[in-house]
């Protein structure tokens, strides 16, 4: 399997189930962010943030407009946050708790969509 292909179904389905899961137990979201206090869970999501950003622009920095893109920029995006966690850890919870309060419904949709359209590509459910 061609690994954009295998990257836009891993990241659809973890977007989808995300959402889901989210959506469900609201209260998810509150103790994640109570987790982030805590200096340990903070170096390990960060850590762990880091190792899948970096594999996945390893692996896959194709920079082309279509499928291709959202998975090199989630890689992107994921390096970036764990870096702004582990080398500025309070201000970007805080940043991140002001954008999920003012954004939290963008970002959900967001998630939906985004996963629905990756999981599109790859199943070709809706022939675009």
């Amino acid at each position: 399997m061609e690994i954009s292909l295998f990257l836009a179904k891993f990241w659809g389905w973890y977007l989808l189930i995300f959402f889901f899961i989210l959506s469900l137990n609201p209260r998810r979201i509150k103790q994640i962010f109570d987790d982030l206090k805590d200096e340990k869970f903070l170096i390990i999501f960060a850590f762990f943030a880091i190792t899948v950003g970096l594999l996945n622009i390893i692996i896959h920095n194709i920079w082309e407009p279509n499928y291709k893109l959202i998975a090199t920029l989630i890689g992107w995006s994921s390096l970036f946050l764990g870096l702004a966690l582990f080398i500025f850890p309070q201000r970007t919870v805080k940043f991140l708790i002001i954008l999920n309060v003012k954004l939290v419904q963008v970002i959900y949709s967001l998630l939906f969509l985004v996963g629905l359209y990756l999981l599109n590509v790859v199943y070709d459910i809706v022939p675009v």
